[in-house]
């Protein structure tokens, strides 16, 4: 495994490189990005990984400063798994160059996370482009839990790179939460509570699906949810899989929810 921390130096490190698989992370490293690394050897010809706290997509200062860091853990981990290429930029290697194009989003991409998080979105694929035009990757590996991101950044790469941007299958503790970085924040008690909430919730997808006109399915779940485990849910919404909106069928969507667990922002989908 190479380590690189500047850019000159990723530059003359991927000069003749082609076939470059590419995951793209902010550390805390766990099983979910394992995955993703494991997928991208099989299908890649070399695999990079990116660790990088991105300061622009937090709409919290509190957030960003408590967001669970580990690199020696994370570097170790990373040697285990022989990856090719590790890239550790400082935010004046990612930042300090001239500006890219700044990034806005339609209103009808404001839904979801982007309605609550102010700035969030617009911050990863700023990040991402700037990232993609750096590395050049022949694919970009995500995980299902962000679909939205991975629906919003798939959508601006592929028109300006070569670049494919795959999603990954969620994975999932053995009690269904789904693996988080924020995950690290909580204790035991509320990973056991964060699992029983996902049952419940896969158990709503189904009666969905089965009930697929019934519009007081998601009120009621989610005041019996609120009520049953002392959380704030910020949304929770079934959304077409190919555009986001809110006209689905049977088989072509997901229940996507956001919620407050101890202070602890959480998101799924199902």
């Amino acid at each position: 495994m190479k380590l690189i921390r500047k850019i000159v130096d990723l530059n003359k490190a991927l000069a003749q490189e082609k076939g470059l698989g590419f995951v793209p992370t902010m550390g805390g490293l766990h099983k979910g990005h394992v995955s993703l690394i494991n997928i991208s050897k099989k299908r890649c010809k070399k695999t990079l990984v990116s660790i990088f706290v991105n300061p622009s997509q937090f709409n919290s200062k509190k957030d960003y400063k408590t967001y669970p860091r580990n690199l020696n853990k994370d570097i170790k981990l990373l040697k285990k798994l022989k990856i090719d290429y590790l890239f550790i930029p400082s935010v004046d290697q990612i930042y300090g160059k001239k500006k890219l194009n700044k990034i806005l989003l339609k209103k009808s991409q404001k839904i979801l996370c982007a309605k609550f998080r102010k700035g969030h979105f617009e911050g990863v694929i700023d990040v991402l482009d700037r990232l993609t035009n750096i590395i050049r990757p022949k694919i970009i590996w995500m995980g299902e839990k962000d679909y939205q991101q991975f629906f919003l950044v798939r959508n601006f790469i592929e028109k300006k790179y070569k670049t494919k941007v795959n999603v990954c299958k969620t994975i999932r503790d053995s009690n269904k939460a789904a693996l988080s970085t924020r995950n690290f924040l909580l204790n035991a008690h509320n990973l056991k509570i964060a699992g029983t909430i996902a049952g419940e919730l896969f158990k709503l997808k189904k009666l969905i699906k089965k009930n697929i006109k019934d519009k007081n399915l998601i009120k009621k779940a989610s005041h019996n949810l609120i009520k049953k485990f002392n959380i704030k849910i910020e949304y929770l919404e079934c959304r077409n899989l190919i555009n986001l909106s809110k006209k689905i069928k049977k088989h072509n969507f997901k229940l996507f929810v956001a919620y407050y667990l101890s202070g602890i922002r959480l998101i799924d989908n199902f």
